[in-house]
């Protein structure tokens, strides 16, 4: 009869934390085929599938596999604790952070840097995602915390603003719109628009349209930014976006425009956030603290809302 051991959960754990099974043999220090063979061996005793297996997929937790991997970690923070001489030295911890697509550019490699500086116990891991995914994720504890817009999340949520941001309209620097230091929604609903083709992304612009009595004509829904900048570059509509980065070319070398929208309603904080309320001095709770100061503006402006190519480009 096979009796799990540490080195099974420890299997278990690295798995569920790679996501694949050449990675965490690779950090386990062990062969591919002798980490899958262990597993299988795990799921048999256990009587059901720990792991999602999809071809061309990370493999993602069953709910069962959740609770087991969530319990096995614990397990093995206590053993670690048994093995040092006064049972109190630091554990190493893990953090699973998620970040919204579009905000991932431009916070994620900073949090992480500050994260491994101030907390170089903490093992973290991160999960680039829509809006409707990273909520999943936070409810379905697969996510610690996350960094996103503010778009609807209910009081379960604890949140902490660490910016707020208008939307930028995205222009050639030819059109007729391009020398206006900013924009309003009334302006632009005028135009065809290009906005993101992410579910609670879109709806929440058209809600802010519709706030105003105004109906927007969408002219593309774009599948990510940068080919919502490529379409505003090639004048196929005007896109709208609050992840503009700041730089005059989209990625096939067309130069934009960035104009702030100024209507009041259409600020949307920044926020990092995590389902319930984290327990004071956990990782979670030193990780939202160390972020929240680390991630605000020092000097908040607008959004590069000044970068228009030169007379010469």
């Amino acid at each position: 009869m096979l009796y799990l051991t540490l080195r099974h959960y420890e299997y278990t754990c690295a798995v569920a934390q790679h996501g694949s099974l050449s990675a965490a043999a690779q950090a386990l220090n062990v062969s591919q085929p002798a980490l899958s063979t262990a597993l299988a061996r795990i799921e048999d005793h256990l009587g059901h599938p720990l792991f999602v297996r999809r071809r061309g997929t990370p493999l993602s937790l069953t709910p069962q596999g959740r609770d087991f991997a969530k319990a096995a970690q614990h397990l093995l923070d206590q053993a670690a604790r048994l093995e040092t001489q006064n049972g109190s030295s630091p554990v190493v911890q893990s953090l699973v952070i998620g970040c919204f697509s579009d905000l991932a550019p431009f916070v994620l490699a900073p949090a992480l840097r500050h994260l491994r500086a101030t907390l170089p116990d903490l093992t973290v891991t991160t999960r680039t995602l829509g809006f409707a995914q990273i909520i999943a994720g936070l409810l379905q504890g697969e996510i610690d915390l996350a960094v996103t817009y503010d778009l609807g999340l209910d009081a379960g949520f604890t949140r902490l603003v660490i910016d707020n941001r208008a939307p930028q309209a995205l222009v050639p620097p030819n059109h007729d719109l391009a020398q206006h230091d900013s924009l309003s929604l009334a302006q632009l609903a005028r135009e065809p628009l290009v906005l993101s083709q992410e579910g609670v992304s879109v709806q929440h612009m058209l809600a802010l349209f519709k706030s105003l009595g105004l109906t927007p004509r969408i002219s593309h829904r774009a599948a990510s930014l940068e080919v919502l900048r490529s379409l505003a570059a090639n004048a196929e509509g005007i896109g709208i976006s609050y992840s503009a980065p700041p730089i005059r070319q989209s990625y096939d070398g067309k130069a934009l425009v960035n104009i702030p929208i100024r209507d009041s309603c259409a600020l949307e904080p920044v926020i990092i956030t995590t389902h319930g309320a984290p327990k004071p001095d956990s990782a979670v709770a030193q990780a939202m603290d160390i972020l929240s100061k680390t991630l605000s503006p020092q000097n908040p402006k607008p959004a590069a809302a000044g970068l228009r190519p030169s007379a010469d480009e």
